[in-house]
């Protein structure tokens, strides 16, 4: 029974060690994402192309 303790006590250290690394990870700035903005850039935006229904809708009937 006693190995038990010992286990849950053991797991749980590794955790808050697991969880305070990734806290630092995160506030240094590891995370952050340099490399998308970057190429944003050279992405072309797709048109939207509206129906020829909506065009004649839109247009006042003479």
């Amino acid at each position: 029974m006693s190995v038990i303790y010992i286990l849950i006590t053991v797991s749980l250290v590794v955790a808050v060690v697991f969880f305070i690394a990734f806290v630092t990870a995160v506030k240094s700035g590891q995370f952050d994402d340099s490399y998308t903005p970057s190429v944003r850039m050279l992405f072309e935006d797709e048109l939207v192309e509206k129906d020829a229904s909506e065009n004649e809708k839109s247009e006042p009937s003479k």
